[in-house]
């Protein structure tokens, strides 16, 4: 897939916390902190997918299922995705690197080794700052791709900003959007939530499913759907930026925006 091994997005942060790395198995996280924390995320994010991978080992349909499942006797983690799948219609593994994500911020912020925190998993990233935080939106050959982001208000973290696409990256999506990001309170679901909404975008004509859909969930902040030259902005929490200044991107705006 194109774009799909090279994480560019990482080169375009713009901070003055400390950032850094950490790889462990499927999990490669980019985070934003006070100081490096490299080892201590290590032996956390070690400790949040131990319970998980033993789960899914002695649980197959866990991890295969592309529909929603319950679970019984799981730990934490698990019982997050679960929800998370239930709530948007979607396998449970459609929310784990948000899961992953939210564990290791949290926990990072629990044992007060930082007060502030962003952890990047494969795109999906949970926020948690003292200032407003701005998300740009990679969309792939769409004219709005790098063009566009949301500004995220201090206010409403903690919280998950997801994307998934139908064009771009490993992820499985069975739809052609070239990119739908969803902030949720809880980056699980947000996560979950940009699979499914990705499965429905084939053209244009699918915003008003996402909109019939996106009024019925509890906590949801904001969705962003680009598909083309065609984009789709919902949420009263969230704010579009354009960047950098383009007039001509802001004339297409004008005229394609559905809100």
């Amino acid at each position: 897939m194109k774009y799909s091994a090279i994480p560019f997005y990482r080169t375009q942060i713009r901070t003055q916390l400390k950032a850094f790395r950490v790889v462990y198995k499927e999990s490669d996280l980019y985070l934003l902190a006070e100081k490096d924390l490299t080892s201590e995320t290590t032996e956390i994010l070690v400790k949040v997918r131990k319970p998980l991978e033993e789960y899914v080992f002695k649980n197959k349909k866990f991890l295969e299922s592309k529909t929603p499942i319950a679970v019984k006797d799981a730990p934490g983690i698990v019982k997050k995705m679960a929800l998370a799948g239930k709530i948007a219609g979607v396998g449970p593994m459609a929310s784990v690197a948000g899961a992953i994500a939210q564990e290791v911020g949290e926990k990072l912020i629990e044992k007060k080794l930082t007060s502030q925190v962003v952890v990047e998993n494969g795109g999906d990233v949970f926020l948690n700052l003292k200032k407003d935080a701005r998300v740009i939106i990679f969309a792939g050959d769409s004219p709005f791709s790098g063009k566009i982001g949301i500004v995220i208000k201090k206010e409403i973290m903690p919280c998950g900003v997801c994307t998934s696409s139908g064009k771009i990256g490993h992820s499985l999506s069975f739809g052609r959007a070239d990119a739908v990001t969803v902030v949720h309170k809880d980056t699980a679901i947000a996560d979950a939530l940009a699979t499914s909404f990705g499965n429905m975008i084939f053209s244009s004509k699918d915003f008003k499913r996402i909109i019939k859909k996106v009024k019925k969930i509890k906590n949801l902040l904001g969705v962003v759907v680009i598909i083309e030259d065609k984009v789709l902005i919902y949420g009263k929490e969230i704010k579009l930026d354009i960047l950098p200044r383009d007039n001509r991107i802001v004339s297409i705006l004008k005229e394609k925006v559905r809100k």
